[in-house]
């Protein structure tokens, strides 16, 4: 079964885009840090990522979509805060999709990385 990394700090937010992924027949698995991410990283092969880019706290999701890059998995940024990140969003070089947008557009969005 495909498997999907999803990144999110919104506890509601991470829920839906996972329901969204069982629904369209992929597993997916939480991650609220960037350390989270990266132990899910290392305990399971993930064919993509859905990746908030502020995490709370100062964190963003760098770290993690630095080693995304470096393992070839795809991911896409999934953020409400286009106008205040925007020259990081580019250095991350990745698809951005800027919240509020339903889950399931989101999921089908992924699910296109891979092909």
């Amino acid at each position: 079964m495909t498997c999907f990394l999803i990144v999110e700090d919104e506890p509601l937010i991470a829920m839906d885009l996972k329901f969204a992924f069982e629904d369209e027949g992929a597993d997916a698995v939480t991650a609220s840090t960037c350390d989270q991410a990266l132990d899910a990283l290392d305990q399971n092969v993930f064919a993509g990522a859905v990746l908030d880019v502020n995490l709370g706290h100062g964190q963003t999701c760098e770290r993690t979509a630095a080693e995304l890059k470096r393992r070839g998995i795809p991911f896409v940024l999934h953020t409400g805060d286009l106008n205040r990140v925007g020259e990081f969003l580019r250095g991350l070089d990745a698809p951005v999709l800027s919240k509020p947008l339903p889950a399931e557009d989101v999921v089908r969005y992924a699910l296109t990385l891979l092909q």
